[in-house]
């Protein structure tokens, strides 16, 4: 019985020691930056639980699937928007900003839908459609119906949902689309091969290109609740723009690569920036896709919102749904309020995921008292946009949390054209002025525990 007991604790201390140098391998080797808190847990957990967290980390622990690239010093920044961007930007392989033939602003829900429509009917040789959620209601019936009319017009349309947050789509929806003519794909459903992705890497991505010229894009999902009211459930609050010009171009590359990796074929290396096409100076806005997520080997945004928090002169505003930045984001942005910079953040009172509003509280308590401003909106905001002084502005699918900032398929547009600053700037005061101030309290042991343990296995794993 001694010898068994010998060799039974032998053997789990190898397994525990394998489970190690199985993380070791998968983050070091793999340049898998992670957060130290998030590596910590896994450390933790494989010592104290190897027999469930090592198969877990196996499933869920890759964080990125690109290899940093070798930089090509001395490329010229791009026109226009703050030096320290494009200089930044430009040495993370993202394509320049270039001159777009027409950008238009969705002021709310009706704006948005139309002009998704109209993006869906202008085009003549291919569609791409890539959503987060594509819900079985009066806007998926709609924007399904727009889709079989292009099919009959031969229009190639392409349709791109994630299988975690369309998992609530009738498969018989998307079959029949499937039949008439549309392709459609669900990207890494919950059972699938390991080896062709991690289960916890969601796309969340919203984005309809039409023949790689028309863009409409955002923090729009199809579905009823990001366009009309309904009775008891008023519309939320959300942001979505339309772009004709190269970053539609950037934006149909990207979704070819979404594309390939929902059929199974990781991207190992980072993708070769393609340049948009040179156009005439002044022949329109400045705009720049931002991408973000494991296929890519920066983690895009993150990155520049470090700097345009250690860059801002005077005001730093953001809106999202969510707030939990990791601790980096969170000092640049507390040390910008003490020098100065005046921080301003909008988020729902209650959003729609109560696991998040929790998670936010140690975050909003620490930027309040560094002295920025936080305020809650009485509706539901799902929008995400940041503004750094009057030079920067983006808008897209990223909320400011970390899942969102390290581990999904991420998509921004940054502004740099003084109209489109000044409207999202306009819009973000709006909703601004029709929310309430945040007041901090301090929270119960209990409270502060659950805030911790929620960050961190929600948000970080």
């Amino acid at each position: 019985m001694i010898r068994v007991a010998v060799l039974s604790g032998l053997g789990h201390a190898v397994f525990v020691a394998v489970g190690l140098l199985v993380y070791v391998m998968g983050t070091r080797i793999g340049h898998q930056r992670r957060h130290p808190s998030a590596a910590v847990g896994w450390v933790l957990g494989i010592v104290a639980f190897p027999y469930l967290i090592v198969p877990l980390f196996l499933l869920f622990g890759t964080r990125k699937f690109a290899r940093p690239a070798r930089r090509q010093p001395g490329r010229p920044a791009s026109e226009g928007g703050p030096p320290w961007a494009a200089q930044l930007l430009a040495c993370m392989e993202v394509a320049p900003a270039a001159r777009s033939q027409r950008i238009v602003m969705h002021a709310d829900g009706s704006e948005a839908l139309q002009g998704l429509l109209g993006t869906i009917a202008s085009a003549r040789r291919q569609l791409d459609v890539c959503t987060y959620v594509f819900a079985h209601d009066a806007v998926g019936a709609q924007v399904a119906r727009a889709l079989l009319e292009c099919v009959r017009r031969g229009v190639a349309v392409r349709l791109l949902v994630d299988a975690v947050g369309s998992m609530r789509t009738p498969p018989g929806m998307l079959r029949a689309l499937r039949r008439q003519g549309v392709q459609v794909r669900r990207f890494m459903p919950l059972l699938h091969n390991p080896l062709h992705g991690r289960t916890n890497l969601r796309n969340h991505r919203k984005l309809v290109v039409a023949d790689g010229q028309r863009l409409w894009s955002g923090g729009r999902n199809l579905a009823c609740e990001y366009f009309m009211d309904r009775p008891g459930h008023p519309a939320w609050v959300d942001l979505s723009y339309e772009v004709e010009g190269p970053v539609a171009a950037q934006a149909h590359l990207q979704f070819g690569t979404d594309w390939r990796t929902a059929s199974g074929r990781l991207l190992r290396r980072m993708r070769k920036t393609v340049a948009p096409p040179v156009q005439e100076a002044g022949s329109g806005p400045l705009a720049q896709w931002l991408p973000s997520g494991p296929d890519h080997a920066d983690d895009t945004v993150h990155a520049l919102l470090l700097a345009g928090a250690y860059h801002a002169q005077r005001r730093i505003v953001a809106v999202t749904p969510y707030f939990v930045p990791d601790d980096a984001l969170l000092d640049a942005w507390c040390l910008a309020c003490r020098r100065g910079v005046q921080v301003s953040l909008l988020v729902p009172e209650r959003s729609n995921h109560r696991l998040a509003d929790i998670a936010r509280e140690r975050a909003l308590r620490a930027l309040a008292a560094a002295g920025a401003h936080i305020w809650l909106a009485p509706a539901m905001v799902h929008a995400k946009a940041v503004l750094v002084d009057d030079g920067l502005a983006l808008a897209g699918s990223l909320n400011l949390d970390a899942r969102s900032l390290f581990l999904n398929y991420e998509a921004m547009t940054a502004f740099y054209g003084e109209e489109q600053v000044g409207w999202l700037s306009a819009w973000c005061e709006e909703q601004i002025a029709a929310a309430r101030p945040y007041h901090a309290r301090r929270p119960s042991w209990m409270r502060d525990i659950a805030e911790g343990v929620v960050r961190a296995v929600g948000f970080q794993l």
